[in-house]
């Protein structure tokens, strides 16, 4: 799972801090292409963590790059892993992250790349009671940190990162709603920093959380994943999605809440839980982990290759010994940027 939490009940209503099911996704239009129907993997349900994919499909960005038909399909607790799911031809692309792609290819065997990464930074973060802040790794010391049991490998790299003998902090196993951490169950809570805090802050909370992307865990995140024989054999129709996803992503940075209005009123509609309010939020954040100086020079969902490096250093702290090349590639994107130079134009104006 890439994404975390679930709903947040506080007063009745449900907050939805991530979201899961398995349903499909919507059609961007009926018109000729050449590439026929586009299936894209997400890494969870459909709130506003997918909002560029939303805007490419409701824009025409899809249809215009050559594809008659979208088919979004959703993630979750309950559904099969996003990279089984590419690797069996289930998704032509699909959202994971770094360390469940690494293991996918040393453990499963799967013949997997990530071409680019949406998120520059990660979005794990530990939230805390503004009343009782953790603003450093080293603050957790002495602490109790609820964390996931799907996140467990994240907290032991983490700690490995900033070197922190874990008998010295308390975990307590958690699941996603971060209610408990309100009522003093736990000082701290491993959170993706889109999800979790908003919904508190929606709810009247005052809240602190750090990344641990600023304290020793470089990784990037929300990166998509193609198979080997993509990328030898079906380079135009990856291009055309590339191109399509980042226009989509770009109109997401010049209007956030316009993805949100999406989760919320078509996408995720039926889960009849997300806010406009909080997935705005949420769309504000992740906009800060995708614009980057990097990215507005060489262009959105770039990876530099100091980056790559730090990435494959983080891995190997989780037990991932793989090299660069074992992982990455991003030559497809390479070109796509020399033949559409006008994608970073277009995000010359834009403040992350």
């Amino acid at each position: 799972m890439t994404a975390g939490a679930a709903a947040l009940a506080i007063g009745g209503s449900g907050l939805l801090v991530a979201c899961g099911d398995d349903d499909e996704g919507s059609s961007s239009g009926d018109g000729a292409s050449s590439f026929g129907e586009l299936t894209y993997r997400l890494s969870w349900i459909k709130n506003v963590e997918f909002a560029g994919a939303y805007i490419a499909d409701q824009k025409g960005f899809y249809k215009e790059a050559g594809f008659d038909k979208v088919s979004l399909i959703a993630g979750g607790p309950s559904a099969t892993p996003q990279d089984t799911d590419v690797a069996t031809g289930k998704a032509f692309v699909g959202i994971s992250s770094p360390d469940i792609t690494g293991s996918a290819i040393l453990n499963e065997d799967f013949p997997l790349k990530i071409v680019g990464a949406q998120y520059q930074k990660n979005p794990f973060a530990i939230l805390s009671m503004a009343d009782n802040p953790i603003k450093t790794a080293q603050d957790m010391v002495g602490k109790k940190i609820g964390v996931q049991a799907t996140n467990e490998s994240v907290w032991s790299a983490f700690l490995k990162a900033n070197n922190l003998d874990p008998a010295s902090i308390e975990k307590v196993p958690v699941e996603f709603d971060p209610l408990p951490l309100t009522t003093g169950q736990a000082d701290g809570w491993f959170s993706f920093i889109t999800n979790e805090p908003n919904a508190l802050r929606i709810a009247g909370f005052d809240v602190v959380t750090f990344l641990l992307a600023d304290f020793n865990y470089p990784l990037v995140s929300e990166v998509l994943v193609v198979t080997d024989e993509t990328l030898a054999n079906e380079r135009e129709k990856l291009k055309a999605f590339l191109v399509a996803e980042i226009k989509g992503w770009t109109e997401s940075l010049k209007d956030p809440v316009l993805g949100a209005k999406y989760a919320v009123e078509i996408y995720g509609k039926d889960l009849g839980t997300l806010e406009v309010e909080e997935q705005t939020l949420e769309s504000k954040d992740q906009n800060k982990l995708i614009l980057t100086e990097d990215t507005k020079k060489n262009g959105l969902f770039t990876i530099t290759p100091a980056l790559i490096e730090e990435n494959i250093a983080t891995l190997k702290l989780a037990g991932l010994e793989l090299k660069a090349e074992d992982l990455f590639d991003l030559s497809v994107l390479t070109e796509v940027y020399e033949e559409h130079p006008e994608l970073i134009t277009a995000l010359a104006d834009l403040t992350a």
